[in-house]
């Protein structure tokens, strides 16, 4: 959304506070349905049951909610504290005073842009989004790796004829590993299980892959993996690589084709998340600056096209062109974060809970100083008028409330997506009371 006021360095004043006016509108928007359509919906999709207060992975069956790590809750802290810009831009038209208007943008615009370097050294020296992709990347292709190995000890009969997980093979497979016969696969012989399996192209040794399978199958938590919940765990291994690899085709060959594929995926996308984030930061660094600037040039090309297009659907349609930056964009702009969000969330782990929120409150973050800092310096570069009191005061309430909801508590139970759900209509209802019928701008 920082793209709309890249023109209005050269067009004229009326063209600039045009564009900013969608930009805010935009801004306000986006900022909101990330925290409130989309939050409460990965709540729903990603909810898990909950045991002592604590969602455990990959369950539904009666109290549900969701987990997330500490990270998260700094996460949120930190997009809390990005809102102090739109305070000191808004503290004149608080007070009403006219006189210190334009210096209460150039401060809010130096802020902004400090906090927005700090952000990104933080970033670049507490990479923890990185290094939770990269732990998602590595239990993937232990779930893969192990998989194959079944398959081929099963000789590929890991499903029956109607596709369905094949319980009495898996049960025999049980059987075969439980060295002992005394009903529960110990670490010992899970590590027995995976001896011959290459987990070492991903730094990830066997005892780090037990840990994982235990962490996955050991709902009873008794350090042991009894043989109910050996197949429970291989079921669900099973149906979550069929719906990543692909369709079941035919008994015993579709077996090998969707397990096949599905662990050529992960391989692929462990050493897109490891290989590169590691051992070639230099042309990372490169491509992404590189990726930038191509984006800038071609949002520049289309900031005009799109603020006209929103004009003329505006007049066309009596609607106020507020309204269709502030609701229609942000569905437009903010869909891939929501289809990513929300896939995420629906894998019911901790692990992805924690990074789907994470990067929800980034993005939100990355709105309230990045696009923020483009905002006001166009404002004030151009001498143009800021008010957008609506648009800041709704900010202000939706990231004060879901980032102090979130900054003390790890556990998110299934009631809690209602908050965010009522926080949408309710911001909806105060921009429209304060723009045309209080009057506002």
């Amino acid at each position: 959304m920082s793209f709309l006021p890249v023109s209005g360095l050269s067009g004229t004043a009326e063209t600039a506070q045009s564009q900013v006016s969608v930009g805010m509108g935009l801004l306000a928007g986006s900022t909101v349905l990330l925290l409130t359509v989309i939050w409460g919906s990965c709540i729903i999709v990603g909810r898990c049951d909950l045991h002592d207060s604590v969602a455990i992975d990959g369950t539904n069956t009666k109290e549900s909610g969701v987990s997330t790590d500490i990270w998260t809750c700094y996460a949120a802290r930190i997009m809390a504290i990005s809102v102090i810009p739109f305070l000191i831009v808004q503290l004149p038209q608080a007070l009403s005073s006219t006189s210190g208007r334009h210096l209460a943008v150039l401060i809010a615009l130096i802020i902004s842009l400090l906090m927005l370097i700090s952000y990104c050294v933080y970033q670049v020296f507490q990479p923890w989004i990185q290094r939770r992709r990269i732990a998602f990347a590595k239990h993937k292709h232990v779930i893969s790796g192990i998989l194959r190995h079944l398959k081929k000890r099963a000789l590929g009969r890991l499903l029956t004829d109607d596709g369905e997980p094949d319980t009495e093979i898996i049960r025999k497979l049980f059987e075969t590993l439980d060295e002992n016969h005394d009903g529960g696969l110990s670490p010992s012989e899970l590590r027995a299980l995976i001896i011959g399996i290459r987990f070492e192209e991903i730094d990830l040794d066997q005892d780090d892959a037990v840990s994982k399978v235990i962490a996955d199958f050991d709902t009873s938590r008794d350090n042991l993996v009894q043989e109910d919940e050996f197949v429970e765990g291989i079921m669900k291994w099973i149906n979550e690589a069929k719906q990543t690899g692909g369709a079941y085709l035919e008994s015993n060959a579709g077996t090998f084709k969707f397990i096949d594929h599905f662990h050529q995926a992960r391989s692929e996308e462990q050493s897109d998340e490891v290989v590169e984030s590691v051992e070639n930061p230099r042309w990372i660094s490169i491509k992404a600056v590189l990726m930038l600037l191509l984006g800038t040039l071609i949002a520049a090309a289309f900031a005009d096209p799109l603020v006209d297009a929103v004009d003329n659907f505006s007049e066309a349609t009596s609607i106020p062109s507020f309204f269709i930056s502030f609701i229609a964009l942000p569905l437009a702009t903010s869909s891939s974060e929501a289809v990513s969000a929300i896939i995420f969330a629906s894998r019911k782990k901790q692990r992805t809970a924690s990074l789907t929120f994470s990067e929800l409150y980034g993005a939100v973050t990355m709105n309230n100083v990045l696009c923020l800092s483009v905002f006001l310096a166009l404002v004030y570069v151009r001498g143009l008028t800021w008010d957008f009191s609506s648009e800041v005061l709704v900010v202000l309430i939706v990231c004060i409330v879901m980032g102090a909801f979130a900054s003390f508590r790890t556990t998110f139970p299934l009631w809690t997506c209602s908050v965010a759900y009522i926080l949408y209509p309710f911001s909806l209802g105060l921009v429209y009371v304060l723009d045309y019928v209080l009057g506002w701008s």
